[in-house]
């Protein structure tokens, strides 16, 4: 039985008074326009994927993930943090076209391989 199920005499078991007053709720919405962020968000998006390189600092701007691999034989840094040779760390934002702001490192004295997604 669904929530718009009524119990009089005329109507047993009928929901189409409350199933209609729900599509025209959700009518009314879509005419206002307050979905349009909503179906935004949904929608998808041709995304570009890199890699590059690098023995400098740099940055990468509004990555939705990224991955840095210190391929070299000295530290680097990620964001102020040390990454040692060997390691790799990984970074993807979530869904719903989510992003992270900048993302800095410093390759100075070693090698990144950085692979991200814009």
């Amino acid at each position: 039985m669904s929530i718009g199920n009524l119990k009089d005499q005329g109507n047993q078991g009928n929901n189409f008074p409350w199933q209609l007053k729900m599509l025209q709720g959700l009518q009314a919405l879509i005419d206002d326009g307050c979905c349009d962020s909503i179906i935004n968000l949904l929608s998808s998006e041709l995304r570009t994927h890199n890699i590059q390189r690098v023995s400098a600092p740099g940055t990468i701007i509004r990555p939705y993930s990224f991955s840095i691999a210190n391929v070299g034989s000295a530290n680097g840094t990620i964001e102020g943090e040390i990454i040692a040779p060997g390691e790799v760390v990984n970074y993807d934002a979530g869904v719903l076209n989510n992003q992270f702001d900048l993302v800095t490192y410093d390759a100075t004295d070693t090698t990144f391989l950085i692979t991200w997604v814009s």
